[in-house]
């Protein structure tokens, strides 16, 4: 069964931009969306839906790691179509190992058990790995870039076990057949996005909206994606016909922080020289091969000014309905003016 008969799909966490784009998309095609999260917060959703389109999601609370829950979740609500977005990012693994794997492995491996259990077989489970699987010295010596061919040396508790979940995808299709589609992706950007390692650009464009001036915490080269590109992306997944356990590379924006800045700046002008880049570089490769992605199908592709002055718009839209608070666009505080 597919998308196109209005399945219920079911999202194994929404609280962040990745997942709520997702839902946007599928609820303006008017399919049924289930929400499974351990949180309870709207409010990256309420970001880019109308109330109305709000109202026609169903939240449903609940812990990838409790395996009966999210069996009974599944069953009750007739869910026909996964995409796992779960998962603790590279600072909270980071600061918490252990509570990093049980989310991100243990939570994925039982979503991969609940699907065999109850026979979920029309439509891939899809879920996203991501570009922390490798580390920048293993970019091609030739081409100086990342092969799909490439072995993955992960530099990060994160990028461990998103490289755990492709082996455990691989192990459920060999055993029982499950399909599997796992997308990796670098930076995505764009309204939600808001925590992360590579959340940081996103948060300059609200800083420049908001007026503040706003330090990006690394420099270099990196390949961006458009939140609302990545979504599209992950239903195209859902609704192909592949079989056995595929992993695919995003494509996207190859783009140096000073030009990011500048598009910054150009879409909002007021903003010129308040935008400023940590001397650091990310750890992972910036020229990443991605031809395999072509198997689902055409996928989108943004221009990155394109996506930058889109998140402007919906940030303005925002800020001039007095919804747009710098805390919740991963600002920090603003320091109380003196008496």
């Amino acid at each position: 069964m597919r998308f196109s008969r209005l399945p219920r799909a079911v999202w194994a966490r929404i609280v962040e931009g990745v997942g709520a784009w997702t839902v946007r998309q599928l609820v303006r095609e008017g399919v049924p969306v289930v929400a499974y999260d351990i949180g309870s917060d709207p409010r990256r959703l309420a970001l880019i839906l109308a109330p109305d389109e709000l109202a026609r999601v169903t939240f449903v609370p609940g812990d990838i790691t409790d395996l009966d829950a999210l069996d009974r979740t599944l069953d009750d609500q007739g869910i026909t179509n996964v995409v796992h977005l779960a998962a603790l990012q590279v600072p909270f693994c980071r600061a918490d190992p252990p509570r990093g794997a049980l989310v991100n492995v243990v939570g994925t491996v039982n979503l991969f058990e609940a699907v065999k259990r109850l026979g979920i077989t029309g439509a891939p489970l899809v879920y996203t790995s991501s570009i922390a699987v490798f580390s920048d010295a293993d970019e091609d010596g030739t081409s100086h870039r990342l092969e799909e061919t490439a072995e993955g040396h992960p530099t990060t508790h994160y990028g461990v076990y998103k490289q755990a979940n492709e082996g455990t995808a691989r192990i459920y299709a060999l055993d029982d057949g499950i399909a599997s589609i796992g997308l990796r992706p670098m930076t995505v950007y764009g309204v939600g996005r808001d925590q992360g390692m590579t959340s940081t650009p996103t948060t300059a464009i609200a800083a420049a909206v908001l007026g503040r001036p706003y330090r990006i915490s690394f420099s270099g080269t990196t390949l961006y994606q458009y939140a609302e590109d990545v979504a599209a992306t992950l239903v195209a997944a859902s609704r192909s016909s592949l079989t056995g356990a595929q992993v695919f590379n995003l494509g996207g924006s190859s783009v140096a922080i000073p030009e990011w800045i500048a598009a910054i700046e150009a879409a909002v002008p007021s903003a010129a020289g308040s935008l400023t880049a940590a001397d650091v570089t990310l750890p992972f490769p910036s020229d990443i091969a991605h031809d395999g992605l072509g198997a689902i199908g055409p996928v989108p592709v943004t221009p990155f000014r394109e996506g930058i002055a889109a998140t402007v718009a919906i940030l303005q839209d925002l800020q001039a309905a007095g919804r747009l608070v710098g805390t919740e666009q991963g600002l920090p505080a603003e320091e109380p003016s003196p008496a």
